[in-house]
């Protein structure tokens, strides 16, 4: 597929990894929508790259169809999805308070809330794009109608301790990749996802300066964070690359997670 005067959208595109995947489709020449919950560094993004901004939360069904319909008005249907958005946040299964011997089981609550954010979320703009997709005519000798990149983590494989919902919901998300890529095989879209390892986000950068060295360290090789624009290189070759189909890559310096 390829990326000049085609139009994209970026899930979580304010900031992040979304952000750097949106600047770069935007420099590759895309038309670049970006979907985010965070309206003034989403717009600033936006304005920064020449994009469009859908104000959208993605837990609402009905947001979702309406930022779609924002972008494709103002853009066309787009070829290009890449879904970024995501929460995190720790929790063990289960709890004992060290000082009364308590015990807590997880809020259900936050299970809930990390599913519906990354996985059901992220399944609903792929669906809901795929279907787009369809309805445009093929291109190239392939026939191909369109690319998604979905966004899981090597939580998804080796998830620490707390991080039960969310290494779920990210093994959610490697695990329909390929069927989805197969459901969308006859019809010229290709489905890949990317695991990102431990990278240099708004997320982590509010952490301790401490922490964030501790965890530079963690990783094989090259020692340190990794840098939003490099998963957004991944993307690029995801786009471009047509032979790359259901396909789930990690991109964590050879990181394989401890048990905490």
């Amino acid at each position: 597929m390829q990326i000049a005067s085609t139009p994209a959208i970026v899930t979580g595109g304010a900031s992040g990894l979304g952000a750097a995947t949106a600047r770069l489709l935007a420099e590759r020449g895309a038309r670049v929508a970006i979907f985010d919950r965070e309206p003034e560094v989403g717009q600033r993004t936006a304005d920064a790259i020449g994009g469009l901004f859908c104000a959208v939360d993605l837990t609402s069904h009905a947001q979702v169809e309406a930022a779609f319909a924002q972008a494709r008005t103002a853009h066309g249907q787009e070829r290009i999805l890449v879904n970024c958005a995501g929460i995190g946040g720790p929790a063990k299964s289960v709890s004992r308070d060290k000082q009364t011997g308590e015990i807590r089981p997880m809020p259900i609550e936050h299970f809930e809330r990390m599913v519906q954010v990354n996985l059901v979320a992220t399944f609903r703009c792929a669906s809901l794009a795929a279907a787009g997709m369809l309805t445009l005519p093929p291109l190239g000798p392939d026939g191909e109608r369109g690319v998604i990149v979905n966004t899981a983590s090597i939580a998804a494989q080796d998830g620490q301790m707390g991080q039960v919902a969310y290494s779920a919901s990210k093994a959610g998300v490697a695990g329909m990749t390929l069927p989805l890529a197969r459901d969308l095989m006859a019809e010229g879209v290709r489905v890949n996802t990317i695991l990102p390892g431990i990278f240099d986000t708004p997320m982590l950068q509010r952490g301790a300066s401490h922490v964030k060295a501790a965890l530079a360290a963690s990783v094989p090789f090259p020692r340190r964070l990794g840098d939003p624009a490099e998963y957004a290189a991944v993307v690029e070759m995801l786009v471009t690359h047509r032979y790359l189909n259901g396909e789930c890559i990690r991109l964590d310096g050879g990181l394989r997670m401890a048990p905490r």
